[in-house]
């Protein structure tokens, strides 16, 4: 089953300044903030919301194929994606602009100060999905906003089934915007804030906007992420990762998992777990993509924490 990712593709540069951001920063003297931090140690990592979700479902053998708007720049992301197999054919590059850019600095006590450029990512309405033959689900994750509304409205009218994940672009709609969203969606899925921001601004219970969808979907972090769907509400426990490295991307392994568990029409219980376990898969990895478990890797690590392969 093709399964169509609309969001971004991204480049996240993460720097470490090595002392605590409290100790630079006077509070009687915010109005005229000017500060610069030594940054010894950073990496560049590929990252973006369609490049995170792609890659999970692409290890765990699904097929992905990536909407997204890229800049000049994304040669070196082009080539990557190209070697995993992993089809790129309606990423559209607009050269006179930047690819997506996040800029992360963390300070000791895990503060982080971040500055993101949307760069060619403001391109992404000029993508239709009806230019994307054999797509049986998809999934609109943050992207431009005018992209989310486009793609969301395409996918819709073409009866395709698929995912909202706002995600960090939640605050960018109005409640009858995601109202919208919601009613055009089949499945939602949000972490436990944005869940409560979502409800806030919809003035929607969960137990309301899980009845206008399949199914509600709220990731806990260590918690798990609870499943609000037809059949009932499902509990599902986290799986405990080798160690934790770095929490970036862990949100967009779960969603590979859980795009995996629809295509295969899993039953929930499996779906969530195996989204679990793609999330502790990745913690473990300092990257959004930088974590290379083989799919019998995967089913071990599945089957050791609820004994049974999800396959």
């Amino acid at each position: 089953m093709r399964t169509l990712i609309c969001g971004s593709l991204a480049y996240d540069t993460i720097m470490v300044f090595e002392g605590r951001f409290k100790d630079q920063i006077l509070p009687t003297q915010v109005h005229i903030l000017n500060v610069s931090f030594l940054v010894p140690a950073m990496r560049r990592d590929f990252g973006g919301t369609a490049g995170n979700i792609a890659y999970n479902l692409n290890l765990l053998g699904g097929t992905p194929v990536i909407m997204a708007a890229v800049g000049g720049d994304a040669a070196p992301y082009l080539a990557r994606i190209d070697a995993l197999g992993i089809d790129a054919r309606h990423v559209i590059t607009v050269p006179d602009a930047f690819t997506a850019q996040c800029f992360i600095t963390t300070d000791l006590d895990d503060n982080q100060i971040t500055a993101f450029h949307p760069g060619a990512m403001s391109h992404s309405p000029t993508n239709h999905v009806a230019d994307v033959p054999d797509v049986n689900l998809a999934i609109i994750a943050p992207d431009s906003r005018d992209g989310m509304i486009q793609h969301a409205r395409e996918l819709a009218s073409a009866h395709i089934p698929f995912i909202f994940d706002p995600g960090q672009g939640l605050p960018m709609f109005s409640g009858s915007e995601l109202m919208e969203f919601i009613d055009m969606a089949d499945y939602v899925t949000v972490n436990e804030y944005e869940a409560r921001m979502l409800a806030d601004r919809t003035q929607r219970t969960f137990e309301q906007l899980a009845e206008s969808v399949k199914a509600l979907i709220v990731t806990q972090g260590g918690l798990g992420s609870t499943i609000y769907a037809r059949d009932g509400t499902h509990i599902i426990p986290s799986v405990k990762p080798e160690r934790i490295a770095d929490p970036t991307g862990c949100g967009d392994a779960y969603r590979g998992g859980l795009l995996h568990g629809l295509s295969q029409d899993m039953d929930w219980e499996t779906t969530g777990r195996l989204a679990s376990t793609m999330g502790a898969l990745k913690i473990a990895h300092a990257g959004p993509q930088n974590h290379e478990p083989s799919r019998d890797r995967i089913a071990g690590v599945f089957a050791k924490t609820f004994g049974y392969n999800p396959w």
